[in-house]
């Protein structure tokens, strides 16, 4: 008889504690303590359920290796001149190539001890006249593609975290992909803007030896290109282009920011992003600023100039802002993807699709009304053909729903169509289970067995079988689970943990029944 309260203290606190965990994420959250309701975690609808986006990205590896032997070209560059070594060119060929030309023997065996240096992924791969050319070799291309892939997975991570959508998904998907899910997202377009936009964030000087119009004409000074401005047009026509001519040296980029935020002007109320810069940046941007007073400063993002103030003043203390006549989305979204870095290279999208709520909600409904129905007929067979046990299974099935939902919200699952699929399979699952153990003991009645003894022999006999059904259901389940995609994944989760707690209730929920009408209320004849 101990044994029989313990098993009953055990199934009431784990009920009583699934019911507490699974409350909130009904409607009856709203009549709820705000304690009980604000620290319990909650199942959240999936992208099929409550609506959202659907995205498949790209990640352009080939570019991320061409932008890296360009940023070692650019480094070397400098570098040569920083030391007034002479040489004829260093320019990049291809994706992962660079070639240096030299002027004499001394010259040459200075360049390549610079490259040794600064550039230590390359490795000579021919001698041409007075030129070397450097390659990369496949494993360090290899390992740069590689990088880009999960440095992108991360980047878009933080901007969709920063962002604010709630229970996103995101992970990679085959060489290059990467899958994203933004349940209950509604403007998807600016979300679209926000994980695409490479931004790129680069200080530079202008260059103002000539107009930009006369570079274009005679030929762009060394050192120096032509980037645009776009402008909107004052009378509504498209765009305007207006050039610059920049330095292509960059004196700080985006990850010197430690910080970046929107912030109103105080004289015209319009938000501008305010940039702090870490300790690094903030010493390189004072003397920069202090060595070129009255000069222009660029602002280029993604490639495109955004603004060129004249250096009025020495600027201390790290800060600088980007102003023009933002919209105060433009501007958050802006502070957002310089808090959560540049992308290593650019995504392309090539999927995209949209799911309504309606379309949610009538999933909902049909997912719901299927469960009904085939949970309705499952149990009132239970009752025709097995009587009396058949409320026993009845009941410790409703357990088993009751501790599956507390299990989902106790670990914050995602809800999916597959998962309510998951669900309707773990009752057919608990049914299984109650059918092989009543048809033991009937077996075992129908041998001359007493109640008491037919239950435990019934028990005895059902434990490998049902133990072996379910392991080998968990271990295709985890199959799933690993290399499933999201839709997949929800299924696989709500199948496990329907297992485990099916498990519970048809092994200790059901016996404990059975116990009490042998053991307590001294049954003579079993209603099964």
């Amino acid at each position: 008889m101990k044994s029989i309260l313990v098993r009953l203290i055990m199934l009431g606190l784990f009920s009583i504690v699934a019911i507490a965990l699974f409350l909130p994420s009904t409607p009856v959250s709203r009549a709820l303590p705000a304690f009980w309701n604000d620290n319990i975690p909650k199942i959240t609808l999936g992208l099929d359920l409550q609506g959202g986006m659907h995205l498949v990205l790209d990640v352009d590896k080939d570019k991320a290796v061409e932008s890296y032997t360009q940023r070692l070209v650019n480094s070397i560059e400098s570098e040569l001149r920083s030391k007034n070594i002479p040489y004829r060119y260093v320019k990049r060929k291809g994706l992962s190539e660079m070639t240096v030309g030299y002027f004499d023997a001394n010259t040459r065996l200075q360049i390549t001890d610079v490259i040794k240096d600064e550039a230590q992924g390359f490795t000579e791969s021919g001698t041409e006249g007075k030129e070397i050319t450097y390659s990369l070799s496949e494993d360090e291309v290899k390992r740069i593609k590689d990088w880009a892939h999960s440095q992108a997975l991360e980047t878009i991570r933080n901007r969709i975290d920063k962002f604010g959508v709630a229970e996103p998904l995101i992970h990679k998907q085959g060489k290059s992909e990467i899958v994203i899910q933004l349940p209950g997202l509604k403007d998807t377009q600016r979300a679209i803007n926000l994980i695409g936009k490479t931004a790129v964030l680069e200080f530079r000087l202008v260059d103002e030896s000539m107009t930009p119009m006369k570079a274009a004409a005679e030929g762009v000074p060394p050192g120096s290109e032509i980037l645009y401005k776009i402008e909107k047009s004052v009378d509504g026509g498209p765009p305007v282009k207006v050039p610059y001519l920049i330095k292509k040296d960059v004196i700080l980029s985006g990850s010197s920011l430690s910080d970046a935020r929107v912030a109103f002007d105080q004289q015209f109320n319009e938000p501008y992003v305010s940039l702090t810069f870490d300790s690094t940046g903030a010493k390189i941007f004072e003397r920069v600023t202090t060595e070129n007073v009255d000069r222009r400063f660029a602002i280029v993002l993604d490639g495109n100039v955004h603004s060129a103030p004249v250096i009025r003043e020495a600027i201390a203390g790290g800060r600088a802002q980007i102003s023009g006549g933002f919209t105060r989305d433009e501007a958050v979204d802006l502070a957002i993807v310089l808090r959560a870095g540049a992308l290593p290279a650019p995504v392309k999208i090539i999927q995209n699709v949209t799911v309504g709520p309606t379309l949610g909600a009538d999933s909902i409904r049909a997912g719901l009304r299927a469960a009904a129905l085939g949970g309705t007929l499952v149990l009132l067979f239970m009752i025709v053909y097995y009587k009396g046990s058949g409320l026993v299974a009845d009941f410790a099935i409703f357990l088993n729903m009751i501790m599956l939902l507390g299990a989902m919200a106790w670990i914050h699952a995602t809800l999916t169509l597959p998962g309510i699929a998951g669900m309707i399979l773990t009752i057919g699952m608990g049914v299984d289970s109650n059918v092989l153990i009543f048809e033991r003991i009937k077996e075992e009645l129908k041998g001359g067995h007493t109640p008491r003894s037919a239950i435990n022999s019934g028990y005895d006999r059902a434990w490998w079988t049902i133990v072996d059904s379910h392991v080998t259901t968990l271990i295709t389940a985890m199959v799933l689970f690993q290399f499933g995609s999201g839709p997949i994944k929800g299924f696989a989760v709500t199948l496990s943990l329907g297992i485990l707690t099916n498990l519970f209730t048809s092994l200790v929920g059901t016996k404990v029944a059975f116990d009490i009408q042998s053991e307590k209320m001294k049954l003579k004849k079993l209603s099964i």
